[in-house]
């Protein structure tokens, strides 16, 4: 029988196993403590339930922790790790050290179906979805786990389209049963999915970043299939309704390509296009990824933007590029290679079988 994983439930579920189980109430807050704050790996390191009642557990339910299995180290200190689903997946996910911060960025999905032109991911299509168990895995199972101050949903997949996991994920991270982070402290980034988009900004605190890379509408269907679905123009429209001008912010991530989106043309339209929103654009090198004909712009001309936003009433950065030499940069987060070998070792184990 397979055992069911303890990871990724909330506290009434727990309640609802113990009471299954014949156990004390107060046995499921224990639960959680051992699950989300001790970070137990075993049901067995569950030391103030009684001997009797762990074997109960541990009859049905495991805790459902699982280690990455590769890691990729940067020039500058990034960690790429690469995970394996209980369905033979592969995931990959990084970490970010920057002085006193530690940036997880987790992945939602194994690959992607938004097919945006520019992007990895989507270029490896999409195989499933990733649980609560596999979305929290991530969190507590990098060796930097504790470290942690920060968590962004920006690596594999678009979080809006698991969007059940995706809150269930969130809820745990931030409740006090769970990892008890602020909610400041995590971004969900998005291409624009607007009904789940809404639903998030109902259920939620956590931060919003919205993948814009053009004003025009054209040009960033060209870039992004779901323009035809959600205009940008639609995006921020709903957007306009929420107040992000106290704690929780909304960013617009903006990858500059050369002679595609950084022209005056393009800062005059951002600038008409974000009139009225508290938020913030981040200005993002792109970086290449293989079949795409697409270049990043120079340095000068995203500092040009930045400027001209700036003084135009709009804060941008420019993000400083980090993991690109290990594929762990914006948009170079891809696992296909691991699942043609996957696929490759099966057909010859069937071979040999034969």
């Amino acid at each position: 029988m397979t055992k069911i994983p303890l990871l990724g439930k909330t506290l009434d579920e727990l309640k609802s196993i113990v009471e299954e189980l014949q156990m004390p109430t107060f046995t499921a807050k224990q639960i959680s403590e051992w699950i989300y704050k001790k970070r137990a790996t075993q049901v067995d390191q569950m030391s103030n339930l009684s001997i009797k009642n762990r074997a109960l557990l541990d009859d049905k339910y495991t805790i459902g922790c699982s280690k990455p299995i590769q890691v990729a180290e940067s020039n500058d200190g990034t960690k790429k790790y690469l995970f394996k689903t209980d369905d033979g997946h592969f995931i990959e996910t990084v970490f970010i050290p920057d002085e006193d911060r530690g940036t997880l960025c987790v992945s939602s999905q194994v690959g992607c179906k938004m097919d945006c032109s520019f992007c990895m991911t989507g270029k490896q299509g999409f195989s499933a979805q990733l649980s609560a168990t596999e979305i929290l895995n991530q969190v507590l199972s990098v060796p930097e786990s504790e470290q942690l101050t920060n968590i962004v949903f920006m690596g594999m997949g678009e979080p809006f389209d698991n969007l059940l996991a995706m809150l269930r994920s969130l809820d745990i991270l931030t409740s006090d049963y769970g990892l008890a982070m602020s909610p400041r402290r995590i971004t969900i980034s998005s291409i624009g999915i607007i009904p789940g988009m809404k639903i998030f900004l109902e259920k939620s605190s956590c931060h919003l970043a919205i993948s814009l890379h053009s004003p025009f509408p054209d040009e960033r269907l060209r870039l992004m299939p779901i323009q035809k679905t959600y205009p940008i123009t639609k995006v921020i429209e709903e957007l306009k309704k929420y107040d992000f001008s106290k704690q929780r912010r909304v960013s617009f991530e903006y990858i500059v390509f050369d002679g595609l989106n950084d022209s005056m043309r393009h800062a005059v339209e951002l600038v008409k296009l974000l009139r009225g929103i508290h938020c913030r654009v981040n200005l993002i090198r792109y970086h290449a990824i293989p079949g795409v004909d697409l270049k990043s712009s120079v340095h000068e001309k995203m500092i040009f933007l930045r400027d001209y936003l700036t003084n135009n009433g709009i804060q941008a950065t420019v993000r400083r590029s980090r993991g690109e030499d290990i594929f762990a940069a914006c948009g170079m987060l891809s696992t296909i290679e691991k699942q043609k070998q996957k696929i490759k070792e099966s057909e010859i184990d069937h071979l040999h079988e034969n």
